[in-house]
């Protein structure tokens, strides 16, 4: 059995007991890291020298006052789109290769305060843009369950090490889904919290109206201590919210009854596939077991979020990755005989297709004559999007439906073909352009055998009520308790 089969709160007693060492828990994850990396490829970077020191340090203090915290000696990875001072930070791309972030962000300084250790930085599509983890400048991830599918995207390192059980928890990010996809096909737990509620200072920006940090675990109590430990405001963002942070494990009460859920009849009609149909439903029963009850809603322009959301974010990525030019940081071209030059084939030589593709795409929704046309419409319809929540909101308690319309697919399977790729984050996009919270969780496996997803949307900063509900149904199943074997 694994140190990291255990809860974060049983370590941390076994810590205190002094059954086992910070160094046992950092050798534990650098020898499995060791064992099946190389199938699975989900870091870009290992902190190999400075996480043993740290857990040397660490192990000194044991049962002292220093060594309170729940977070005390327990590894994480980083998705590699969130600096760390002197750790690489390449978003996967070629374009920062070569780059050594001087600060850290605001949630690597969080969880350095709760005395967590950082074992390296993980795999992802490249500045966060893709629903496969192909799309990396480097290699791709393999999801543990299967090496011949996709983790998922973008957040594909965070779920996949997971997974793996390489490390004990991880942070992704999420813009369009980007950790509740890959936590649905790796078949773990990853939650985005309400837009505002984590700080995004130090997150590499692909889309800032959307994009938010979150945390990926085995299961919904960890889950819930790492949301602590790393939301509230920040004075370094100025989108971060001034809400107070609730305490999410004492929402853990196993307590649904009363609970009303509204299910979208959008979420389980045409394009989810009937898998994915079916383990929501069968989740729906666990919970009427337990006293909730249920009813069917409708979110009417959520048919448009897929077309809003690569409009809007594109057109923010066309903005943020502007900066990128080969002037400031980042990689610089060889082949330029001028300024111009250097711009040109910089951004040629540095970003990948995909990237290119979204820039373009958004600089010409933001060019003059079709930003009414594109962008201005598409920020309209955004509105009605989120007050489709709102509307559903006033009478339910969370909204529940599949994470992704089926189970993961095959590398390669859909590369050629970016639409239908596009098409995966289809339950998942309307929640960002919202801003509302929602998390993943295993409900199930295909006839593949690979992970189901389990999404619950929860109302503005509530992510509590979203934790009470997760929690109630993990402990009344056992998909969470399954895991890949590598």
């Amino acid at each position: 059995m694994s140190l990291f089969d255990y809860s974060i709160s049983q370590l941390h007693s076994k810590l205190n007991n002094k059954e086992i060492s910070v160094t046992d828990l950092v050798n534990e994850s650098y020898t499995r890291i060791n064992a099946v990396e190389d199938k699975v490829k989900a870091f870009v970077t290992l902190d190999e020298e400075r996480a043993r020191q740290a857990a040397k340090e660490m192990d000194e203090a044991l049962g002292t006052d220093n060594a309170n915290g729940l977070l005390f000696g327990m590894p994480i990875g980083v998705k590699d789109n969130i600096v760390t001072k002197g750790l690489r930070t390449t978003c996967s791309s070629k374009m920062l290769a070569n780059l050594d972030p001087i600060y850290d962000a605001t949630v690597v300084q969080k969880l350095q305060g709760a005395q967590a250790i950082t074992i390296g930085k993980l795999n992802m599509d490249e500045f966060a843009m893709g629903s496969s983890n192909e799309n990396s400048g480097f290699f791709p991830t393999r999801n543990p369950w299967n090496l011949d599918y996709v983790p998922g995207g973008s957040s594909g390192g965070s779920a996949a090490s997971v997974a793996a059980g390489e490390v004990l928890f991880s942070l992704g990010s999420d813009t369009g889904g980007s950790i509740r996809q890959p936590a649905a096909y790796c078949g773990v737990v990853g939650m985005k919290p309400t837009y505002g509620r984590v700080s995004r200072y130090g997150l590499v920006a692909f889309a800032s109206s959307l994009d938010q940090i979150g945390p990926i675990t085995r299961n919904v109590e960890d889950n819930a201590y790492l949301l602590q430990a790393i939301a509230g405001v920040d004075k370094m963002d100025a989108t971060s919210a001034h809400v107070d942070v609730a305490k999410y494990v004492e929402s853990l009460t196993g307590d649904v009854k009363g609970l009303k859920i509204g299910v979208p009849k959008e979420y389980l009609g045409d394009g989810v596939g009937e898998e994915a149909r079916q383990s929501v439903l069968e989740a729906l029963k666990v919970l009427e077991g337990m006293g909730a009850t249920w009813e069917e809603v409708t979110l009417p322009h959520s048919k448009y979020a897929l077309a809003t959301y690569y409009l809007l974010s594109s057109s923010e990525a066309s903005s943020n990755l502007s900066r990128f030019d080969g002037i400031r940081y980042g990689v610089r071209t060889d082949n330029a005989e001028n300024l111009v030059d250097i711009y040109k084939n910089t951004r040629s030589e540095g970003f990948g297709d995909e990237v290119k593709r979204r820039i373009m795409l958004g600089t010409f929704a933001l060019s003059s004559g079709y930003y009414d046309a594109y962008y201005k419409k598409a920020q309209k319809v955004r509105t009605l999007i989120k007050q489709d929540f709102e509307n559903v909101f006033e009478k339910y308690d969370v909204i529940i439906g599949p994470t992704t319309p089926t189970t993961s697919f095959k590398l390669g399977e859909k590369t050629s073909d970016p639409m239908t790729m596009y098409a995966n984050d289809i339950l998942t996009i309307p929640v960002n352009l919202a801003g509302v919270p929602a998390i993943s969780l295993p409900c199930g496996f295909g006839a593949n055998g690979m992970p189901l997803g389990l999404q619950i949307i929860g109302k503005h900063f509530d992510e509590s009520t979203i934790y009470r509900v997760a929690h109630a149904f993990e402990q009344a199943t056992d998909h969470h308790k399954k895991k890949p074997t590598l």
